[in-house]
């Protein structure tokens, strides 16, 4: 098999950037009363989880809608939408309702920006690809 089109393979790597935004650790908690500190996943907040399985899911319709470019467009815009929604989500869930815990850059903030960069790519791509068939269909 052979992506063929740039906003798929970059599709593709949101999609990737995502699962493991999913499973990977986002947050330390403090040590309280000599306990270890403690990792902060996604897992922790089933919402949370919920909108990041969600996106991911839109991300994987928006991959697999390649003959219908409207549809691959809504359905990345929409996961664009909630990308932000999660970035949002994720610092209000931090320093709203942990306030003792500290961010691990590299596992979250990191992981959701590449998704969201990637997401905007891919739709930027498509876009060119939508440009392009419209002036086709003017030189008909």
């Amino acid at each position: 098999m052979v992506i063929q089109r740039w906003q798929n393979l970059l599709l593709l790597i949101a999609i990737v950037l995502m699962c493991i935004f999913c499973s990977t650790p986002y947050a330390v908690r403090a040590a309280v009363d000599g306990a270890e500190p403690t990792s902060v996943f996604v897992k922790d907040a089933p919402v949370f989880l919920i909108l990041n399985l969600v996106i991911a899911a839109l991300l994987v319709i928006g991959l697999f809608l390649f003959k219908n470019l409207k549809r691959q467009m809504t359905a990345t815009l929409i996961s664009i939408v909630l990308v932000c929604a999660s970035i949002v989500t994720c610092g209000f869930m931090l320093y709203a309702s942990m306030p003792d815990a500290e961010l691990i850059w590299t596992g979250g903030v990191v992981l959701l920006v590449l998704t969201l960069i990637c997401a905007l790519a891919a739709y930027r791509f498509m876009r060119k690809d939508r440009n392009l068939l419209r002036s086709y269909d003017r030189l008909r």
